[in-house]
């Protein structure tokens, strides 16, 4: 498998633990919105721990984008993500993915299942083609909402919160329900597009088919 070596250009916390990293793009890197790559950090030590991640830049950026969740209790690879600084390298492996836009629906994102729809959101704004696609987002707590306000601009009221851990105003409090499902999502004849903790795709797949979803119109990926 051919590697990549890249040098980060920038790296900086944009939620108190997601972490946005900038890279060089090799030449020869290509991507479609919503896929990720396999990444390790050029270091002895932690050149074989090898961790997925979404590109949350567009193809066509000389530059590549990652939007990372990190973990610093477990000691992992986003532990030390958070060590790194400018001219620290990464080494990228295979592209990979099965989320690709595919035409007008709802995304329903937790947590850091959000990353694959990031560079189909920007794309779409490129190409003047956000339409009438919906997000649903569920989260934790307001502080846990990636990029809040880039995605509040792009799609206005058809960005819907809820939250597990915290009542506020204008967001929904609780779990994703059928009902939540029913009252938000336009039609069940869509593209829908998934992507979360696995136990949480589980469970609103399972929403859906009592809501009669097309199961062929439904684009998923685990995160």
């Amino acid at each position: 498998m051919e590697t990549n070596r890249v040098k980060i250009i920038s790296i900086g916390l944009i939620t108190p633990d997601v972490l946005q990293i900038f890279t060089e793009k090799p030449g020869r890197l290509s991507f479609v919105p919503g896929q990720a790559v396999d990444v390790s950090i050029n270091k002895e030590g932690w050149k074989e721990k090898v961790r997925p991640f979404t590109f949350t830049s567009l193809p066509e950026d000389n530059f590549l984008q990652f939007t990372i969740k990190t973990y610093p209790s477990r000691k992992g690879v986003t532990n030390e993500l958070l060590h790194l600084k400018k001219n620290d390298e990464l080494l990228l492996g295979e592209v990979f993915g099965t989320i690709e836009y595919k035409g007008e629906g709802c995304f329903i994102a937790g947590g850091a299942g959000i990353t694959p729809f990031i560079s189909i959101f920007r794309y779409l704004q490129s190409k003047n083609a956000i339409g009438n696609n919906k997000l649903i987002f569920a989260n934790k707590k307001r502080d846990d909402i990636i990029l809040k306000y880039e995605f509040g601009q792009l799609l206005g009221n058809n960005f819907i919160n809820i939250l597990s851990d915290e009542t506020a105003d204008g967001y929904a409090h609780g779990f994703i329900t059928t009902d939540f499902l029913r009252k938000n999502v336009d039609g069940t004849d869509k593209h829908i597009y998934l992507c979360g903790p696995p136990p949480m795709m589980d469970a609103v797949e399972k929403m859906l088919g009592e809501l009669n979803a097309d199961k062929n119109l439904i684009v998923k990926e685990a995160f």
